[in-house]
């Protein structure tokens, strides 16, 4: 093999990353990443498919890849195109043997990389490395994957084993080819870019792998927060009441084998209990969704879910509107979309209490909810996304009529209201007797917190009550 091309994905990163590995095995490596047109486009009900939020969040990650890559003597090549029409032009170009790339599983990626293989054939090669546990160590097959997930989750640690990490390769030795430059951010999305950060964000995320591995360092070893994990992984303010991992484990900055390895680490360093155990029980659903995704494909897409459940939906786009804007009149809810919409991240523990609201209070059509989150997130990934939506929704690995009691919710996990009172500044006098239910203060006590319901405030959208009845009724 004289030489050979890496086209980057969800990989953004040097470390434990196979197809780079197997791609400097060449005498020359050609590192490629595409910006996709199609990514900046609609999705199927009309929300920007990447918001600023994550554009930037991807702008940061290639550049720091870019630089990582020089630290090896080599670059990137940035195309902005189809990878399907860049990718063969360069092989023809550059004269290049065979080309590597990481292999997703759901249909839009799917589908590029077979047009890939129609124009490339035995030239193209795919690594599997999106997963804590290697698809071919897994004890499944495709049909096999098991509709709950205790039981996949279950034989799988009995029976496998998370891989080791692989080294970094020490230098590259790059195919003679022409410099390329970033895009812009503004260029990409044709828009500007607002350059204020909202100072209540949890946490400044700054896409890269070196801030990834920052955080690793930072969340793990210095701040040593893993050891209570598991009991803090709930909370809603601050950097560090949970890892913060996602967003570069879903654009393949950090690597879930890195995580695994370092948590091992720890537990043989400082401390082994149910919190240091449970981080890695969370990377495990995070296979699990994207192993379900394989067996269920499309199906991860439907209104119907896997479950094929017949509902009627609505989509309703004022309701909609209320919901995404954080105008409900619920504070709990509108706490949460308000810091989605103004920093691309919220808590889990806030993203099942938005689904639920939308999907079962509301009754409105969950892919919507989906969407908007595609939209907005630092850490979308269609797995992860589609199927904790669905899992919220009835019509997804739990086919239960679940739903949250919102205001019991916002009591348990914002007792004292001050998530509430940061993302929701009308609010900011209402004692924690009311905060999550300030239209039931009188008149005389708005006046006294400073708040007008109905005005200053929206009052409820619906009646929090009588929708639990609603979806009791479903059954």
């Amino acid at each position: 093999m004289k030489r050979s091309i890496i086209w980057f994905r969800n990989d953004l990163r040097i470390h434990d990353n196979e197809a780079l590995i197997k791609a400097s095995q060449a005498k020359e490596i050609l590192p490629l990443y595409c910006f996709d047109p199609r990514h900046f486009e609609k999705t199927s009900f009309g929300f920007p498919k990447t918001s600023s939020h994550r554009v930037e969040f991807l702008h940061q990650s290639v550049k720091n890849l870019k630089n990582n890559l020089r630290e090896l003597k080599a670059d990137l090549i940035i195309k902005q195109g189809k990878p399907e029409e860049i990718i063969p032009r360069l092989v023809t170009q550059f004269d290049i043997d065979l080309v590597f790339t990481s292999k997703e599983i759901t249909k839009e990626e799917s589908d590029i990389e077979e047009a890939l293989k129609e124009k490339l054939g035995n030239k193209l090669t795919f690594v599997w490395q999106s997963t804590l546990f290697h698809i071919n160590d897994i004890p499944f097959t495709k049909g096999q994957i098991p509709g709950v997930f205790t039981q996949y989750r279950k034989k799988t640690e009995k029976e496998s084993e998370v891989r080791n990490e692989l080294s970094t390769p020490d230098t590259l030795n790059l195919v003679p080819s022409e410099s390329s430059e970033m895009p812009s951010l503004n260029a990409l999305l044709n828009q500007e870019i607002d350059p204020n950060k909202d100072e209540r964000s949890v946490l400044k995320f700054v896409g890269g792998e070196d801030a990834a591995l920052g955080r690793l360092q930072k969340y793990i070893w210095e701040g040593d927060h893993l050891k209570n994990y598991k009991f803090t992984r709930n909370g809603l303010l601050g950097a560090d009441y949970s890892s913060k991992f996602s967003p570069w484990l879903a654009n393949g900055c950090l690597s879930p084998r890195k995580v695994y390895w370092e948590v091992k680490k720890y537990e043989d360093q400082r401390k082994k209990n149910i919190s240091t155990y449970w981080l890695i029980f969370e990377l495990i659903w995070r296979d699990y969704f994207r192993f379900s995704a394989w067996k269920h494909g499309d199906k991860i897409f439907w209104p119907s879910g896997i479950q094929g459940k017949s509902r009627e939906w609505d989509s309703d786009k004022t309701k909609f509107k209320k919901w995404a804007e954080g105008n409900t009149g619920i504070p709990f809810i509108d706490a949460n979309m308000r810091e989605l919409n103004k920093t691309g991240y919220i808590s889990n523990r806030g993203r099942q209490n938005v689904a639920s609201f939308l999907a079962q209070n509301l009754n409105i059509d969950w892919r919507m909810g989906a969407e908007y989150f595609e939209s907005l997130l630092l850490d979308y990934d269609p797995c992860s996304n589609y199927g904790n939506w669905a899992y919220n929704t009835t019509v997804g690995h739990d086919p239960r009529n679940r739903y949250f009691n919102i205001v019991n919710q916002a009591q348990k996990y914002d007792a004292e209201g001050d998530y509430v009172r940061t993302w929701i500044p009308e609010l900011k006098d209402v004692p924690k007797d009311f905060i999550h239910e300030p239209h039931k203060m009188s008149s005389e006590q708005q006046t006294l917190f400073n708040v007008e319901i109905g005005k200053t405030y929206p009052k409820p959208m619906i009646d929090l009550e009588k929708s639990y009845e609603e979806i009791r009724a479903r059954n």
